[in-house]
């Protein structure tokens, strides 16, 4: 048997790479659309359909919308900066080099699949990752109500400086997450985080809940 390893792989996430953006044209935001080295700035709408649509080296500031559909969108090399974003439709969406920074409200992304993602100082109200695949990412200064990631892949996942009130885990698939900075709630899948790293400490709180996902009794 190899012997196991001694430290917690952090995630491998790059500097984005946007080079000279050009003005983006704000028709050019539609479903389906491609778009490849643009810039948007303060754009304030009721509604930002992107579904299906491809983002290449693009760089959104300011964005505030109602609802956004990125379902199915493909994105790399993508930031997304102080956005206000209350509703996020993005299941199934394939996400690469991609930086987010603001205020979420309702995120969907089931079976998305995530690859050096890095989430900056974002409130969420509900992030639904269930069923997803992510590699290499990262949530830094963050406050997340729950987090679903129940039957997700996570490898290389790392929550720094972020509170989850709720994190559910159940059927998940756990390969060096580090929890090891992050503040957490109430936890459904305690059995199912083989593969996560906690602090000593960390795992003192979560013995009475442990105890009882065991059906321990506990007397003295």
């Amino acid at each position: 048997m190899p012997p196991a390893r001694s430290a917690t792989r952090p995630p491998r996430i790059g500097a984005l790479r946007l080079g000279t953006l050009a003005d983006g044209d704000t028709g050019l935001l539609r479903p389906g659309a491609d778009l490849e080295g643009l810039r948007y700035d303060a754009l304030d709408v009721a509604g930002l359909s992107l579904a299906g649509a491809r983002l290449d080296g693009v760089h959104l500031t300011g964005l505030a919308a109602d609802e956004t559909d990125l379902s199915g969108a493909r994105l790399m090399e993508v930031r997304l900066e102080r956005v206000v974003l209350p509703v996020v439709r993005a299941e199934r969406g394939q996400w690469r080099d991609v930086e987010v920074v603001g205020r979420l409200g309702s995120v969907e992304a089931w079976e998305a699949r995530w690859r050096s993602v890095h989430l900056v100082g974002c409130k969420i109200d509900y992030l639904n990752l269930r069923g997803a695949e992510l590699l290499d990412v990262e949530l830094t200064d963050c406050v997340v109500g729950e987090l679903d990631a129940s039957q997700a892949t996570l490898q290389r996942v790392r929550l720094r400086e972020t509170r989850v009130e709720r994190l559910d885990v159940r059927g998940a698939r756990l390969t060096d997450l580090d929890l090891r900075h992050a503040g957490l709630g109430d936890i459904d899948g305690l059995l199912d985080l083989r593969g996560a790293t906690l602090r000593p400490e960390q795992l003192l709180d979560l013995a009475p809940l442990l105890a009882a996902e065991l059906g321990l009794r506990i007397e003295p």
